[in-house]
């Protein structure tokens, strides 16, 4: 589909040539869902960036004890294990109970009275067992020595003051100092503050300089990164960077890192932003040793390089090979793990082009050759244990990556290679385009889609041709035309064969499994309770042909905005899927008294399904069953609805259809079925439907607010028979089975969530803990927001 775009493009230039337009490049919104749709290219996989997946982890780790009240105990205290953590929730054991689960608990850790170990002591409060083990053990003194010896307890900056609850990375504030490892010397380290975070992209710069043309990004995972005084600790040098050491005098580096220390250790970084880095392993390097390697300085490339140094078993000096005389040797400090280098032939057994090193006189570069003519040896492939996975990346996926020519710039990449654990990426977007450019697997420097959006920070993105039109001007063509003179277009009929296949590209109507014809707004037809008839009434009579997502998204959004309230109508549009279904994500949009809704749905993709699609949707809304499809109704439907009055349609649909609207119950006593039928549940809940006096459609707003911004809407408001608080792990599973979420019923068993943690559980904690989308995510909430509503009407005092 890319190829076909470019191909469009060309086309239209060549077109607007002919035709007397100037193209330009327009700087417009860059949204990457609607990119990704429009293209039906593929985002690379979220879990393929391990250094981001880490970032995002809750800095509380399984196994940390903190001391926490005591239920139904006040003004007493006892120490607990984290068991497992869920964002801003832990979920917490008292110690005495072993192994036992039953008396597990969540809290929230914004809100609970959690402190670390040892706060009862300096505050004189009494720290008892829990009662339903204080008979277990006779001497809990002693119990308590055994338990908390060698374990590690819960950072008292987490669970109080600014840094309560915060992830790892947001523990990195703005002026923070670290201690950075010099680029060239592995045994030598300087201070460095930061100068911003952006989800732990790091912009740092050297203490003692403060030109923003030497500061530096790295991700806070980096090796070369480490704690304030670490050096200091490990016997290490702390000189000033060695490139730079004479930009300053020996008195001024020192006066100002001095100077920043003091600051520093008066709130120093915590140390638990440091739990993730990964350990060096050990390297089997020599002097000597021939590897390939990505060039350091112009990743656009692959050289022969060899091993310069070995500095002890975790460091080694690289040095790219120039046999030039007046050659300024390019170094790098490298470890076992270090991005980019590979094997000797792993380029030619890969299929990617060598380059041959500077001053080597044979013009065809073989290893065998080489090795004899240097006099040297290729590393073995036991010093590259990692050559070869992929990490889940695939060519043609989509993500963002750093320039490297431009260090703070981010750029929309495609992969357009993948060999091994190397990825060719293409920069979209830049003034002067580059090469592609070459990165390892495990590059900190390469990010999911979204991932600048998701911080605040700017994404140099693709820009949009647009074609303004010129003035006319009259010209007078001779007869005849030279031979090599540009020839126009021969007639009309060409002109009109160039937009046939452009709109063929972009349609997609090269394959019509995926395009529909001409889908109708039957403005006649019924339009239910949702829609204003008014408002459908100026709606166009038919929208399309063209690609089926594309017809249906805009049909479908024209609805939404023609309804009396669009987050309902936005509401109901979730409910509308069948697994069989050929569907793609997409995200609707509505305004309404000011306010911006917006939601996930899934569309069919393929012409054979756009037809049962738009009955479905029909259905949900309980419009006409041809308000909007491939059928177009003149004067008379062949449902016969606008001849019905409002409350007749209604009933007639619920008896033909066989399923009620939403929160309705027929007249005179006369029950219908639901639509859907559901597992008996246990006695825990009970369903009850309101009961109205009329058959239309009403609503009673209750005081949650819905994740759209809507008012929730008490369509069958659940009568609970025990208090939530009081439900086991599976009472849950038991509940959300029962509801139209059943398949997510696995994930509540997995995590351990209980009725407590239940009733803390938010739209973005869902999100996040859970990983689900935005349109399940609210599904999910909607059916929590019933047990929270029923909860407080029935048991909360």
């Amino acid at each position: 589909m890319t190829h076909g775009i470019e191909l469009v493009r060309n086309i239209c230039i060549t077109q607007n040539m002919a035709t007397g337009m100037d193209c330009v490049e327009e700087e417009v919104d860059f949204n990457w869902e609607e990119y990704l749709e429009e293209t039906g290219a593929t985002a690379a996989p979220h879990t393929s960036f391990r250094h981001v997946e880490l970032s995002l982890q809750s800095s509380f780790q399984p196994g940390m004890k903190l001391e926490v009240a005591n239920k139904g105990s006040l003004d007493t205290y006892w120490v607990a294990t984290i068991i497992t953590t869920c964002g801003q929730l832990l979920l917490l054991r008292y110690c005495g109970y072993g192994d036992d689960r039953k008396a597990d608990f969540w809290c929230d850790v914004m809100t609970a009275e959690l402190h670390p170990v040892g706060w009862c002591a300096q505050n004189n409060k009494t720290l008892q067992p829990p009662e339903a083990i204080k008979e277990k053990n006779s001497d809990w003194i002693e119990f308590l020595i055994k338990e908390l010896t060698g374990s590690r307890t819960a950072p008292a900056n987490l669970l109080e003051g600014p840094l309560r609850g915060k992830n790892t990375v947001d523990l990195i504030v703005v002026g923070c100092i670290l201690e950075v490892r010099d680029a060239f010397e592995p045994n030598v380290y300087w201070a460095a503050r930061v100068q911003s975070n952006i989800g732990g992209r790091l912009c740092l710069s050297y203490v003692g300089l403060n030109d923003p043309a030497y500061d530096m990004w790295m991700f806070y995972l980096d090796t070369r990164l480490r704690p304030l005084g670490w050096a200091k600790e490990n016997y290490l040098s702390i000189k000033p960077p060695t490139d730079l050491c004479d930009l300053r005098s020996s008195s001024e580096w020192t006066e100002a890192l001095d100077e920043a220390t003091a600051k520093a250790l008066k709130s120093p970084l915590p140390l638990e932003v440091f739990k993730d880095h990964a350990d060096l392993h050990t390297h089997s390097f020599r002097p000597g040793m021939k590897l390939e390697m990505v060039s350091p300085k112009e990743p656009f490339h692959i050289c022969p390089v060899s091993v310069t140094k070995v500095y002890n078993e975790y460091y080694f000096q690289i040095t790219v090979d120039d046999l030039t005389a007046e050659a300024t040797p390019t170094c790098v400090v490298c470890h076992a793990d270090s991005p980019g280098i590979l094997p000797v032939q792993w380029c030619l057994k890969n299929g990617v082009g060598l380059e041959r090193p500077q001053g080597f006189e044979s013009q065809d570069f073989d290893w065998a050759d080489y090795l004899k003519h240097t006099g040297t040896e290729a590393a073995p492939d036991v010093c590259f244990p990692n050559a070869s996975q992929s990490r889940g990346f695939c060519k043609d996926m989509w993500l963002e990556a750093v320039n490297p020519l431009q260090p703070s710039e981010l750029c929309v990449a495609r992969i357009t290679q993948v060999k091994g654990r190397l990825l060719w990426l293409r920069l979209e977007g830049l003034t002067k385009p580059l090469p592609d450019c070459i990165v390892d697997v495990e590059s900190m420097n390469i990010f999911p889609v979204g991932w600048c959006e998701a911080n605040g920070y700017p994404l140099t993105h693709l820009q949009k041709t647009v074609c303004l039109p010129q003035k006319k001007i009259a010209v007078v063509q001779p007869e005849k035309h030279t031979a090599n003179s540009c020839q126009p277009l021969s007639s009309e009929l060409d002109f009109m064969l160039i937009i046939a296949i452009a709109c063929m590209c972009c349609l997609g109507l090269v394959n019509g499994k995926y395009c529909c014809s001409q889908l109708f707004i039957n403005h006649r037809c019924f339009s239910g309770p949702y829609l204003n008839k008014g408002r459908i009434a100026e709606l166009p009579k038919a929208v399309g042909p063209g690609k089926c997502a594309v017809v249906l998204k805009e049909i479908l959004t024209m609805l939404i905005n023609s309804a009396y309230k669009p987050g309902r109508v936005l509401r109901e549009l979730q409910m509308v899927e069948d697994p069989q279904w050929n569907c793609q994500e997409e995200t609707l949009k509505a305004k309404y008294k000011g306010k911006s809704y917006r939601s996930n749905m899934r569309i069919v993709r393929t012409a054979d399904q756009v037809s049962e699609f738009c009955r479905r949707v029909c259905e949900r809304l309980q419009c006409c069953l041809n308000l909007f499809g491939p059928t177009i109704v003149s004067d008379k439907c062949p449902e016969n609805c606008f001849s019905q009055t409002k409350t007749k349609y209604t009933y007639y649909k619920k008896r033909k259809v066989g399923r009620p609207s939403l929160g309705e119950n027929a007249q005179d006593g006369d029950m219908t079925k639901p639509a859907r039928r559901r597992k008996k549940r246990k006695a825990i809940f009970v369903q009850k439907k309101r009961r109205t006096s009329i058959v239309g459609y009403q609503t009673t707003e209750s005081p949650q607010k819905h994740a759209l911004n809507e008012s929730f809407e008490e369509e069958d408001r659940l009568v609970l028979e025990r208090n939530p608080l009081e439900w086991s792990v599976s009472d849950v599973v038991d509940f959300i089975t029962s509801t139209d979420c059943a398949s997510l019923a696995k994930i509540f068993q997995e995590q351990d969530i209980d009725g407590q943690a239940l009733l803390l559980l938010t739209l973005p904690t869902v999100q996040e803990c859970m990983d689900l989308k935005l349109g399940p995510a609210i599904k999910l909430c909607h059916q929590i927001e019933r047990v929270k509503v029923a909860f407080y009407s029935q048991f909360a005092n």
